[in-house]
């Protein structure tokens, strides 16, 4: 009997060190993640920061004019000249098109745009490396001649950044503090007012549904206005903005958390 009792402390006591051990592992796996995440955020807010800086700053316009990508122009567009405030930045990444601010918000970043929408997923604005990844336009939009719908995506990182406090727009006392979404191209400046906010899935490709990411531009009145009917069925709330066909709109995308395949969004209206 004394034997089975010092074999059975025996096996309790290696469980208990199994399930120390398995423990330590997890909050060191959870403490790393949470330094990387945290690294990663301390970097792109230092470097949003630093451009921010440099908008408006003419000290600097002859630096870069090596970097010859411009992705988003065409040779056979004659296309309008860049604003001042922004050719220090577009000189340092050819791949600026523009740049996005909420007042209030933590929303204030460069807009990026290449040839797809996965290259900065997880670039900067350096091209280094980052789990933030960048805000960016969807390939297929032009801001010149611009599309009807800019989209642009961002993620909803747990950190706050990038989109990460996009979804606060859920509740309407959020969007009555904060109705204006101010997004500049590298030609023009912009302000719009909110008009939809929802969440969205993304399709299957064959399934015939509509499909906010798919809307860039309006062919007809009836396409336009067709669109419009879907977001203001699928928005949380009546913002009391409408459009009309030939309007500019602005329209913003992150991923939802609670559902991989869901996104949410933000519709806004150009008004200037």
């Amino acid at each position: 009997m004394q034997e089975q009792i010092i074999a059975f402390i025996k096996k309790k006591e290696k469980q208990r060190k199994i399930f120390i051990i398995i423990c330590a592992i997890i909050a060191l796996a959870s403490f790393t993640t949470l330094g990387i995440y945290s690294y990663f955020g301390e970097r792109t807010q230092k470097e949003t920061n630093a451009l921010a800086q440099l908008v408006g700053d003419t000290r600097f316009l002859s630096l870069g004019d090596s970097q010859q990508v411009m992705v988003h122009r065409t040779a056979d567009a004659e296309l309008p000249d860049i604003l001042e405030k922004y050719q220090t930045l577009y000189n340092r990444n050819k791949r600026l098109i523009g740049w996005l601010k909420i007042d209030g918000t933590n929303i204030d970043f460069p807009v990026m745009q290449t040839v797809n929408n996965e290259y900065y997923l997880d670039r900067n604005f350096s091209q280094e490396y980052d789990k933030n990844g960048s805000i960016f336009m969807d390939f297929q939009c032009l801001v010149f001649p611009r599309s009807d719908n800019l989209i642009i995506y961002g993620h909803n990182m747990k950190s706050g950044q990038m989109f990460g406090q996009l979804s606060k727009y859920e509740k309407k006392s959020h969007f009555e503090k904060h109705p204006i979404i101010k997004f500049d191209t590298i030609y023009e400046e912009g302000t719009y007012e909110i008009m939809f906010v929802f969440r969205s899935k993304v399709y299957n490709e064959d399934e015939i549904v509509f499909k906010y990411y798919q809307f860039i531009d309006a062919w007809s009145a009836d396409e336009f206005y067709s669109n419009m009917r879907e977001m203001a069925a699928l928005s949380y709330y009546d913002t009391g903005v409408t459009a009309t066909y030939g309007d500019q709109l602005l329209t913003l995308s992150t991923c939802d958390q609670s559902q991989n395949d869901m996104r949410f969004v933000v519709v806004a209206r150009r008004v200037y």
